[in-house]
C-alpha cells in the first residue's frame, strides 16, 4: 500500500535507521560503534525488547515489518520505521549480523546475511536486546562507495542524524564511539534542556527561552534563542513532530518573522522546537528519509508558531519594561541636578545654516574612489610611518596622521583585518605556527557534536596559532590563542563560540577556496577579538604592519581601509 524509496544514501543513513528502531523497541540505553566513517564497521547495540526467532529472519523481507497490523495503522502511526524497507535494503548492500534475544528466552537468535543475500540462521549467547553489525558497506555496488565524501564528513552527517534522535530522547543514554574514541556520551537528562547542553554546548543552552502553546491543532514545546545568539550560518535549527525530525521551509518562515525588527536581515536564531499532532493528521510517508512531512492543518500550525515564538521571545524582553497593571507610577529616570544650568527654559534648538553652500558643486561622496596608487604614492614604504605624527581618535577605533594632500584617516579595525587576513592565508599555506601561551589554559563546555569540528580542523587551526585540545567528550581546553588577542575567560570563551560558527561550514570539496574563504572568516574573526591601539607606538606599529600588506586599501571583503580628508574638505567645515 506504500510505494517507499530506497533509504540508504550514505553510511548515516544505515545509523539513523537501526538507532530509530533501537527506540521503537523501547531502549533506555543505546551503544553506537563506526569504523571508517560507517564504510568499514557500523554496530548498533540496545537493550530493548528483542525479537523471536522467527521475526529476527522475518524482518529482513521487503515490506515486513511488526510495527503495524493492519491497513488502519498507516493513518495513525506513532512509531519511528514502519515501512520495512529498511534492514532489507541494507542487506542488499552490505554484510550484517543480526543478534537479538527476549527477555524470556533463553538464548538469542542470530540471523547472518552474506553475498547475494544469502542467509543462515542460529542460535547463541546474548543479553536481552538487539545487536546489529553492518560490514563492507556498499561492497557490491562500487560506484556508490566511491561518492562517499572524507571520513571526516561521513562522520559528521553520522552524528547529525544520531543527535537527531538523542535530542528528543533525553530519557535514554547514548554512546557513539568512532575508531575506538567515544565521540558523544550521553547519560540519561532531566529534561530536554539539559540534553540540548550535552549535545550542542552551555553557551547555546544559556541564549535559549522556552516557548509553550497547546491548541485543538497542535502543542507546542521546546526553546528558541535569544535575538542576540542569532548567527548569519544556519546552525542550532531543529524542529519535531511525535518526535520525528523533520524539515520545514513554510514552518522556519513562522519562526522568522517572529523574530522581525529584533535581528538584523541575513542572521538566523536557533531553536528546538517540538510538535504534538494528532497521528491522524500528518502524513509521514512524502519522503524516503521521512524528513519531508505533510500537515493537515498547516496554515494553523504556521499562526500558532508565530504566535508562541513571538510570546516568548517579548516575554523575555532584552532591556527594562512597564509593567501596566502594578498599580504604581512606572519608574522613569528623572534629570540629574546639573540638567536645567545647561537648558535654557523654552529655548527652541538653533539651526545650523551654511551660506557658502553650492549645491552643483562636487561633494566628497562625488569624487572618484581613492586608488592603491594614490596610497601607495603618500607613503612609499612602511618605514615612514616611524617619522610620521599620529593621532588616535575615537577610543581607538580611528587613527589619523598626516598625508600630501590633507590627512589620512584609518579604520583601525580593518587594518587589523587586512593583517590578519594576509597573515592567515599565509600561515595555512605553509603550516605557520605563531601561538602565544596562555598562563591559565581555559575549558570551554562547546557539547559533544562539537568537539569533533575540532578535531576535524586542527591542523588548520594550529597553523593560525590556536592551541585547542579536545578533553572528554564535550569539552575543550585553550592552551594558546594568535598574538594580540585577549586571554581572558569571557573573552576565550566567545572565541571558541565564533571558532564553531566558522568551522560549521564544509568547503573540504574545493581546498584552494577553503583556504582563502577560512583565512577571511578568521580575520574578522581576529580583529574582532583584539583591542583597539591604546596610543601613538601602537597606532605606528599597527600602520607599519598594514602598509607592508600586498593590498593595503582594501579588506579580504572589500571594505575601504583609509580615507583622505583633503585641505579643501578641512576648509569647508571652518
Amino acid at each position: 500500500m506504500i510505494a517507499a524509496g530506497e533509504v540508504v544514501q550514505r553510511p548515516s543513513s544505515v545509523v539513523k535507521e537501526l538507532v530509530e528502531n533501537a527506540v521503537d523497541a523501547g531502549a533506555d540505553s543505546i551503544d553506537v560503534t563506526v569504523t571508517d566513517a560507517g564504510r568499514t564497521l557500523i554496530q548498533v547495540i540496545d537493550n530493548g525488547c528483542g525479537m523471536s526467532p522467527e521475526d529476527a529472519s522475518l524482518c529482513f523481507e521487503s515490506h515486513a515489518t511488526s510495527k503495524i497490523s493492519s491497513p488502519e495503522d498507516l493513518e495513525a502511526i506513532m512509531s519511528y520505521g514502519f515501512r520495512g524497507e529498511a534492514l532489507a535494503s541494507i542487506a542488499a548492500i552490505a554484510h550484517i549480523v543480526l543478534r537479538t534475544r527476549r527477555a524470556g528466552d533463553e538464548t538469542a537468535a542470530q540471523v547472518t546475511v552474506s553475498d547475494f543475500g544469502r542467509r543462515e540462521s542460529s542460535q547463541v549467547a546474548a543479553p536481552v536486546g538487539t545487536s546489529v553489525a553492518v560490514r563492507d558497506l556498499f561492497y557490491n555496488t562500487p560506484a556508490r562507495r566511491k561518492f562517499l565524501k572524507s571520513d571526516a564528513v561521513e562522520l559528521k552527517h553520522i552524528i547529525s542524524e544520531f543527535s537527531h534522535v538523542a535530542l528528543t530522547h533525553p530519557e535514554v543514554e547514548f554512546r557513539l564511539k568512532s575508531q575506538g574514541r567515544d565521540v558523544m556520551v550521553l547519560k540519561k537528562a532531566k529534561s530536554l534542556k539539559f540534553r540540548i547542553m550535552d549535545i550542542r554546548g552551555a553557551s547555546l543552552a544559556s541564549d535559549l527561552v522556552d516557548v509553550k502553546a497547546d491548541t485543538s491543532a497542535v502543542r507546542v514545546n521546546g526553546f528558541v534563542g535569544k535575538p542576540e545568539a542569532a548567527r548569519k550560518t544556519v546552525p542550532n535549527q531543529y524542529f519535531f513532530v511525535n518526535g520525528r525530525y523533520f524539515r520545514s521551509p513554510y514552518f522556519n518562515k513562522a519562526v522568522m518573522r517572529a523574530y522581525e525588527g529584533l535581528v538584523p536581515e541575513g542572521v538566523c536564531p536557533p531553536y528546538v522546537l517540538c510538535l504534538e499532532v494528532d497521528p491522524a493528521a500528518v502524513d509521514v510517508n512524502i519522503h524516503p528519509t521521512k524528513t519531508e512531512i505533510k500537515f493537515e492543518e498547516d496554515s494553523v500550525i504556521f499562526q500558532t508558531l508565530y504566535a508562541c515564538v513571538k510570546e516568548a521571545v517579548g516575554r523575555n524582553a532584552f532591556g527594562a519594561s512597564i509593567d501596566f497593571e502594578s498599580g504604581r507610577e512606572a519608574d522613569l529616570p528623572l534629570p540629574g541636578a546639573g540638567f536645567l544650568a545647561y537648558r535654557e527654559e523654552g529655548a527652541a534648538p538653533a539651526v545650523a545654516v551654511d551660506p557658502n553652500y553650492d549645491p552643483f558643486r562636487p561633494q566628497p561622496s562625488d569624487r572618484e574612489p581613492f586608488r592603491q596608487q594614490d596610497f601607495t604614492a603618500l607613503f612609499e614604504s612602511a618605514a615612514t610611518v616611524s617619522a610620521r605624527d599620529v593621532l588616535v581618535v575615537g577610543g581607538g577605533k580611528f587613527i589619523l596622521t598626516p598625508s600630501s594632500g590633507g590627512v589620512l584617516c584609518v579604520n583601525a579595525r580593518r587594518a587589523r583585518e587586512r593583517i590578519f587576513y594576509e597573515d592567515a592565508v599565509k600561515a595555512l599555506a605553509e603550516d605557520i605556527r605563531v601561538a602565544q601561551k596562555m598562563l591559565f589554559p581555559v575549558q570551554v563546555r562547546v557539547g559533544a557534536e562539537n568537539v569533533a569540528l575540532f578535531g576535524e580542523h586542527s591542523k588548520e587551526l594550529a597553523s593560525l596559532g590556536f592551541e585547542i585540545a579536545v578533553f572528554g567528550t564535550d569539552t575543550v581546553v585553550v592552551s594558546g590563542v594568535p598574538e594580540g588577542y585577549a586571554a581572558g575567560e569571557a573573552e576565550v570563551n566567545r572565541m571558541v563560540n565564533d571558532l564553531i560558527l566558522v568551522l560549521e561550514d564544509d568547503g573540504s570539496a574545493l581546498p584552494n577556496l577553503m583556504l582563502n574563504s577560512l583565512a577571511r572568516r578568521f580575520a574578522v574573526l581576529s580583529a574582532s577579538a583584539c583591542t583597539p591601539p591604546a596610543g601613538q607606538d601602537e597606532a605606528r606599529s599597527l600602520l607599519e604592519r598594514l602598509f607592508s600588506c600586498k593590498e593595503s586599501d582594501l579588506t579580504a571583503g572589500g571594505k575601504k581601509i583609509s580615507h583622505v580628508i583633503t585641505v579643501e574638505e578641512l576648509e569647508r567645515k571652518q
